[in-house]
């Protein structure tokens, strides 16, 4: 995008240096005020006759788009609506999310993410982001030399394969950037024009994508091995090379790819897979947040995970060593877990199983006189039985999987079972709330991935957790932004969810939420991203600053939306201020 502002300060009221004019300013979705440009600006830039006459507020604009908004008949009209407006004006958009972010955060993220990925091709209609091939692959370097790009600190990139629930999208995977990058302003305050999206478009193998005659990504099957990894290495190298202090973070990628290519960059730029790192650190915070309705010390919990990819395998692994740092033996922390896949609990000796798995396979001894109720293999009612658990967690993608068995048998050994059906979207959920509060007699203490109404129980209405990484991402990247953390490591994830549990109201009320509301988010984000920023220094990995000058790096980070005053220069001049 031609005339991309400088980063502005938060703080700054001085007119922006700006060299587009007429048309092509209204179309530049940073710069653009619609009908709130004022007269002079109009005399200026030459925009009369091109707007209506009537000078307008950009809190008229919002109320206009609120009520378009909520006059739509379904989410995905809804989905479209703030796309159009993102990609029109950035300053509306934001304001408008921010202002009313429990009811848009549903729609911009998940669940209706999904299906705008989903329905990408039939929807799309302007370009965002970067949609990279390897047919292309000798082109990168300089497509990300564009001046354009001069300003960016974060990058969210995917390959479509795995998109929530979903599987495999393909280029259609672009819209998860397009959200979290979108949530990294509205909740962590990023300046949007230094964010970029990008899909790693390496192809697909879903028949319904590959037959479609409306598709716009690559129409190959999906490259695997060596040819892979050849391309994700171009792109990584391209990346550093261009902008050294970037942070990138990985979404959605297959269970055979997350963690491996975490491993490999992890310690080559500062990255970290939110699937893994950020769903294991918002599941976490819950925990130590459920802690102060159940009272069971965490390192007392007995957690069973139904999904034992990236995301299970992350989860178990952070509140593990969350568990060590509370005082016990790694040893000791393993025997609290035990991951159920598709194949049954993960047992030693297993074939297939993965290095992320490999810590968490029970020995054959532990559960040899365990009753069994298959002889195919050890499911999810069977381990549930034997462990009785005090921890039940789903990131499986298997839409009721806690089944009513499942649930009254756990709740019958634990007196406030906790049970968080993570998979998202909300037709992957492994339960539904009501039911789960139901089947446990009002015992259950409850986190969903995706957004659910209250649940009741005896006339009392009972809040829902949501467990979404959303409380976790903004501020991490944030903090390791500001900063200019060289690393992410796992120890700032534990950091981050454990300012999470500290901002709990269930800390001062046990029938109070287990997290702050989600229209509170940029909120949370700033004490998150000082803790991760903290971390960062104490781990060496940034200067050495005081608690003061981390925070002040923070908050002039966190851009709030508002229209500037522009003055005119001649083209090619700078645009923005420093």
């Amino acid at each position: 995008m031609p005339n991309r502002p400088k980063i502005p300060n938060p703080q700054d009221t001085e007119p922006w240096d700006v060299s587009i004019a007429n048309r092509q300013l209204l179309e530049n979705s940073l710069l653009n005020k619609g009908t709130a440009f004022t007269e002079e600006e109009r005399d200026e830039f030459g925009l009369h006759g091109l707007l209506p006459p009537h000078i307008g507020t950009l809190d008229e604009q919002v109320a206009r788009r609120l009520e378009a908004f909520r006059r739509l008949p379904g989410d995905l009209d809804r989905y479209i609506l703030l796309r159009d407006l993102q990609d029109t004006n950035e300053v509306l958009f934001y304001t408008l999310l921010a202002r009313n972010l429990e009811e848009m955060l549903p729609v911009v993220y998940t669940p209706t993410v999904g299906l705008g990925c989903q329905r990408f091709s039939s929807v799309f209609r302007r370009h965002r982001g970067l949609f990279l091939s390897p047919s292309h692959a000798s082109h990168i370097p300089g497509i990300l030399a564009q001046p354009e790009f001069d300003g960016i600190e974060a990058i969210v990139v995917t390959d479509g394969e795995r998109i929530l629930g979903l599987g495999d999208q393909g280029a259609g995977g672009m819209g998860i950037p397009i959200g979290k990058l979108a949530l990294y302003t509205a909740c962590g305050g990023l300046y949007p024009a230094t964010t970029l999206p990008v899909v790693l478009d390496v192809g697909t193998d879903n028949e319904d994508r590959l037959n479609d005659p409306l598709y716009v990504g690559w129409r190959h099957r999906r490259i695997r091995g060596a040819d892979y990894d050849a391309f994700i290495e171009s792109f990584i190298t391209a990346v550093e090379k261009r902008w050294p202090h970037v942070l990138l973070q990985w979404e959605d990628f297959a269970k055979a790819n997350a963690g491996r290519l975490l491993e490999r960059y992890r310690d080559r730029l500062c990255t970290f897979n939110d699937d893994i790192q950020g769903t294991a650190s918002v599941a976490t915070g819950t925990l130590l947040a459920a802690i102060n309705v159940t009272g069971i010390p965490l390192a007392e919990q007995r957690i069973v995970i139904l999904g034992a990819g990236s995301a299970g395998t992350g989860i178990a692994t952070l509140m593990m060593e969350s568990m060590v740092e509370a005082g016990i033996s790694r040893a000791e922390a393993r025997t609290r877990f035990h991951l159920v896949d598709r194949d049954g609990l993960l047992l030693e000796g297993m074939p297939g199983l993965m290095p992320a798995q490999e810590p968490f396979a029970r020995p054959l001894a532990e559960v040899a006189g365990w009753r069994i109720s298959a002889a195919s293999g050890i499911g999810l009612a069977d381990v549930v039985r034997n462990v009785a658990p005090t921890v039940l967690i789903g990131v499986s993608g298997q839409a009721g999987a806690f089944t009513r068995e499942v649930v009254t048998t756990m709740a019958a050994a634990t007196p406030r079972p906790v049970i968080f059906p993570l998979s998202n979207p909300t037709s992957c959920a492994e339960a539904v709330p009501q039911d789960l509060l139901d089947w446990s007699q009002g015992r259950a203490v409850i986190g969903t991935g995706s957004p659910f109404p209250p649940a009741s129980w005896q006339g009392q209405v009972v809040p829902v957790a949501q467990t979404n990484n959303s409380y976790i991402f903004p501020g991490v990247g944030l903090g390791a932004i500001a900063v200019k953390a060289r690393r992410v490591t796992d120890s700032m994830f534990i950091a981050a969810a454990r300012a999470l549990a500290e901002m709990s109201p269930a800390r001062l009320d046990p029938g109070a939420p287990l997290l702050p509301p989600v229209g509170r988010l940029r909120d949370v984000a700033f004490p998150i991203a000082l803790a991760v920023a903290r971390k960062a220094r104490a781990e060496g990995l940034t200067e050495d600053l005081s608690d003061e000058e981390i925070a002040a790096l923070i908050r002039g980070r966190m851009w709030e939306p508002h229209y500037h005053a522009y003055r005119r220069v001649p083209a090619g001049g700078p645009v923005g201020r420093s």
